[in-house]
């Protein structure tokens, strides 16, 4: 695919939105890997608002496990390199077009000791990045769903499918993105639209139940059949389900060997408006990697994994968004069955 005026444009509308000043030194970071048509699409929407750009290429580290990883946002490819981090913190803006995302890469702090900024590109077709339009007012109702859940004692899970899940809070990192960066050292994905809480160990219980039309975002697909997740002190002991949904999540969580692919990663819950639940199935599986999923209003993202906060370290890896569920902090009904508390939805 080569990249069209069309994706330019969307790109560099957006990179105005993050600040990019003529002048400014930007990186365009990628991997041998890395989807041909966005690197070209930000090189060129950077040097339209007159960024002085390079590139950066990496080769794409090789596989060490028995099953293929995917969208962990804890991409390798940096891997200490010496010469490709003091590229990359000597400029003002690295734009982030590896296959998983710098996001929770072991070289992240390191490469913005200096105050660079990141804008992490979600390894999409550039369609989603021009159909996903721009919400003025997204940056204060994401920062506003991120006050509460940094300030909330306990959140609870409800569904009608049987979901019954209750998070504490307490000692929980918290996080958000609105797409954005906002100044030196400051980390956005794009698509953005999400509040999120890594809990501390040992502050995770109950029931998950994936229903049908709910999303399995490693495998990129649709659930077709109920799956039922028992947690127990963070980890997930049971996997009860008939049918291919529940087999196929035993087999990859099994292929680790280690208990932390079983662990609660994070929860939280989506934002963007314009996202959607089902657009995943417009496109091939390997078009997408299911940012828009992540990020659809009113979903709830429970992930399983690494959770660096509580000591838990693995490759395994599962970001579930979930539909039709009711979100709860303390006594605060941040979504209901689906639909965002009226404080979080745009301004009419």
């Amino acid at each position: 695919m080569t990249t069209e005026w069309r994706f330019i444009t969307a790109f560099a509308d957006h990179l105005a939105r993050c600040a990019l000043q003529p002048g400014e030194l930007v990186a365009v970071l990628s991997e041998s890997q890395s989807r041909p048509v966005l690197v070209e699409t930000a090189r060129l929407a950077a040097q339209s608002l007159g960024g002085r750009v390079f590139d950066v290429v990496v080769p794409t580290p090789p596989s060490t496990h028995a099953v293929p990883i995917r969208s962990t946002g804890a991409s390798q490819a940096v891997a200490g390199h010496r010469a490709v981090i003091a590229a990359l913190a000597a400029c003002d803006l690295i734009i982030d077009c590896t296959v998983e995302g710098l996001l929770h890469s072991p070289d992240l702090g390191r490469i913005q000791a200096d105050g660079a900024r990141v804008l992490m590109i979600s390894n999409e077709h550039p369609e989603v990045f021009e159909r996903l339009q721009w919400d003025a007012d997204l940056p204060r109702r994401v920062q506003l769903g991120h006050e509460w859940i940094r300030s909330a004692g306990t959140m609870r899970v409800a569904s009608a499918a049987g979901t019954d899940l209750v998070v504490q809070l307490a000692g929980a990192a918290t996080g958000s993105s609105n797409g954005l960066t906002n100044g030196p050292g400051s980390f956005a994905h794009w698509p953005g639209g999400l509040v999120a809480a890594f809990p501390a160990a040992h502050c995770v219980n109950g029931t998950v139940v994936l229903a049908p039309g709910d999303m399995n975002l490693t495998f990129n697909d649709l659930i077709q059949t109920p799956v039922v997740l028992t947690i127990v002190d963070d980890h997930i002991e049971r996997i009860d389900g008939d049918g291919a949904d529940a087999a196929l999540f035993r087999s990859y969580l099994g292929a680790f060997g280690d208990r932390e692919s079983y662990a609660t990663s994070h929860v939280g819950w989506g934002m963007n408006q314009h996202a959607r639940w089902d657009s995943a199935q417009l496109y091939d599986k390997r078009e997408t990697w299911g940012t828009e999923a992540r990020v659809y209003a009113g979903n709830f993202v429970y992930s399983t994994g690494a959770n660096e906060l509580a000591g838990r370290f693995t490759a395994g890896h599962f970001d579930l968004p979930m539909r039709n569920c009711t979100i709860t902090l303390d006594d605060r009904v941040v979504v209901s069955e689906g639909v965002l508390a009226a404080e979080l939805q745009p301004l009419a």
